[in-house]
């Protein structure tokens, strides 16, 4: 992932427990409940007793939580994982059949809380790589607004996943084939006009009109919009109506990272999945999380001329000036890294000009030569490439 440094100092921050080796396969049994299609493009079939590769980490963690026993653990458990994901669809800017994944769950907290906390997380993040508001977004809407409109047309509740992957599909296909996709659920024609009416809405207030002020979905939503201000990230977020998530396992705040130009696709996103764990034989806790996938961010930052240019960088570069010194080259390499330093040792008898070319290419800071007469002293000679200072010092010395 672009810079991932910053996401562990990100996570040292506001406390979370983690693993950045998030596990790659699962059982497709496993999968159903986020995929109901097995030939979804999310996922990668291997003829490995039916294993999967999948394209999503969160199915992974709440498999994962079974081995925890969460009753044991103190909640709420905060977590972070880098996983490398796989998709077998087209490739097109900011998708790749393979990419990496930071992914952030709080398990044990029933309230916007821990939405408003995660989105928080994102934002930090966001500004600590140059990224501002004005350059990114966060569509936020609940899964519960879909619900209730679908309730109120009568659309019966078995149809809910079905119709939220065809919703989620609105800015990527033409709204004729939205219709033609919700007709074919059975949807009425009328009812499948107001719920489209209803998904165009880009305001509380007029969702409000709609909807009445006691639901759920409303009150969520409220409450999260004030969270946004008390954490100072109000400017980066907006109600959309239209945003549900394709993945059947959310139930409640929904939200989606993205960028202002309209240029790319979703940076990241996630919400709530209140029933996801105990799908997979766990405990009846509730849960909210994201993903931040690589290949999208990757592309703005090169667009803003963001991207760092992560550059070779070695403290100490050692070189023998004779090849029966090789040996004491290694004692003299040995030494400095168990003092944490970063060491590239000169592995064959090369020529100066060599060495400093290679110390150029590598940016080593230092140039340590290993020489017969210093050596016989126990000594070595330090040359600072920065400078051009040289001078001899004792092994024992060498920091």
């Amino acid at each position: 992932m672009v810079n991932i440094k910053q996401s562990y100092e990100l996570k040292e921050k506001v406390s979370w427990q983690g693993d950045p080796c998030a596990p790659q396969f699962l059982h497709w049994e496993g999968l159903k409940c986020s995929y109901p299609n097995a030939d979804s493009p999310m996922i990668i079939s291997l003829n490995l007793t039916d294993s999967k590769l999948t394209g999503r980490i969160t199915p992974e963690f709440a498999k994962l939580t079974q081995l925890i026993e969460l009753k044991s653990v103190s909640l709420p458990l905060k977590w972070f994982a880098i996983g490398q994901c796989w998709r077998y669809e087209r490739m097109t800017r900011g998708r790749r059949r393979e990419h990496y994944q930071w992914n952030m769950d709080i398990i044990g907290v029933p309230h916007v809380t821990a939405e408003a906390e995660l989105i928080s997380a994102i934002v930090s993040f966001f500004k600590r790589i140059g990224i501002t508001a004005s350059d990114v977004g966060f569509k936020v809407s609940s899964r519960k607004v879909l619900q209730e409109m679908l309730r109120k047309y009568g659309v019966p509740e078995n149809l809910f996943g079905r119709v939220c992957i065809i919703i989620d599909k609105i800015e990527k296909i033409p709204i004729d084939e939205i219709k033609k996709e919700l007709g074919s659920t059975g949807i009425s024609e009328d009812a499948i006009e107001q719920l489209l009416q209803v998904l165009s809405v880009k305001s509380l207030d007029d969702l409000e009109d709609v909807l009445g002020g006691a639901g759920e979905a409303i009150a969520d939503l409220k409450q999260l919009f004030s969270l946004a201000e008390k954490f100072g990230y109000s400017e980066w977020i907006q109600f959309d109506a239209s945003v549900v998530r394709g993945l059947a396992y959310y139930t409640g705040i929904v939200f989606e990272g993205f960028d202002r130009k309209g240029n790319l696709r979703a940076i990241c996103g996630g919400g709530r999945y209140d029933r996801l764990l105990p799908t997979y034989g766990g405990d009846d806790i509730p849960a909210c999380g994201f993903g931040f996938g690589d290949a999208v961010i990757v592309e703005l930052l090169k667009e803003k001329n963001l991207l760092p240019e992560l550059g070779q960088e070695v403290e100490n570069i050692v070189c023998a000036l004779e090849k029966d010194l090789q040996g004491a080259a290694a004692t003299v390499a040995t030494a400095l890294r168990s003092k944490g330093q970063t060491v590239d040792l000169v592995l064959e008898s090369k020529p100066l000009k060599w060495v400093f070319k290679r110390a150029a290419r590598i940016n080593a800071r230092r140039l340590i030569l290993v020489g017969k007469t210093e050596w016989e002293d126990g000594s070595v000679s330090v040359k600072v490439l920065s400078s051009g200072e040289q001078f001899q010092v004792k092994l024992n010395d060498l920091e």
